[in-house]
């Protein structure tokens, strides 16, 4: 008799607990049933998730970005395997006679290249229209064979490729090469300066002070003289 009770007593408190679940239930809008049913499902099945995370699935756009190659060589060429041939086909639908440059780290000797799309040729980037990435100039542009080196699975690589550009990102090109004979001119010209004041030092028993000064002005106009020829035959060098 008294399992009989007990029993009664479970059933009812379950009942009441679901009346009292579904008029909570009821009393909340779509956006709060929403939340509660999210979180109670994390609460009761958050490990199973967690359990199915931790094998991902690889997909094309996986298989494509670890497989890629900017340059296919024939011994990738020859692999039979179905991600070398996705890579491949991917690969044959790029545009490789001109490449888009990303100039955002110029200022370091950084720039990076890729081919053109369909959407890209279709609009003439990078052939009618400047090829750094984040200009659109179509005036005064420029055809440049880069020297594109890169590394590419653990490996360092070298690729002359073709490069439309605007004057003003073409000098992005150039630009630490330029920054860097500057400060060689520079180091120069002191070392030149120091070795001149040494010398005229030196010499100071033998020359009068209005001599030495003038020796010294001489020297210093035709060092800034030749710093400038060797900037201007630089720059037409690479603008002509």
């Amino acid at each position: 008799m008294a399992s009989l009770r007990s029993l009664k007593s479970s059933v009812y408190e379950r009942e009441e607990r679901r009346m009292q679940y579904q008029s909570h239930i009821r009393g909340l809008n779509a956006y709060d049933r929403h939340k509660k049913f999210m979180n109670d499902y994390v609460c009761f099945y958050g490990n199973a998730k967690k359990e199915d995370n931790a094998c991902p699935v690889k997909t094309d756009q996986d298989t494509i970005r670890e497989g890629y190659r900017f340059i296919i060589s024939e011994e990738d060429d020859m692999e039979s395997t179905w991600e070398k041939r996705l890579v491949k086909r991917y690969h044959d639908k790029l545009f490789k006679e001109y490449c888009i440059a990303d100039m955002s780290q110029y200022k370091k000797g950084k720039v990076g290249l890729r081919w053109r799309t369909e959407k890209e040729v279709i609009s003439g980037k990078g052939q009618f229209i400047c090829g750094n990435k984040h200009c659109n100039e179509k005036d005064g542009l420029g055809s440049y064979e880069v020297n594109f080196s890169y590394v590419e699975a653990e490996e360092n690589k070298q690729a002359l490729v073709k490069l439309v550009a605007c004057k003003r990102c073409a000098e992005k090109l150039v630009y630490k090469r330029h920054k860097d004979k500057e400060q060689l001119l520079k180091n120069e010209q002191q070392i030149y300066t120091r070795k001149r004041k040494n010398v005229a030092f030196d010499d100071n028993d033998d020359n009068e002070p209005g001599e030495k000064k003038k020796v010294q002005k001489k020297s210093s106009s035709e060092t800034v003289a030749n710093e400038d020829d060797d900037l201007n035959e630089f720059l037409e060098g690479m603008f002509p």
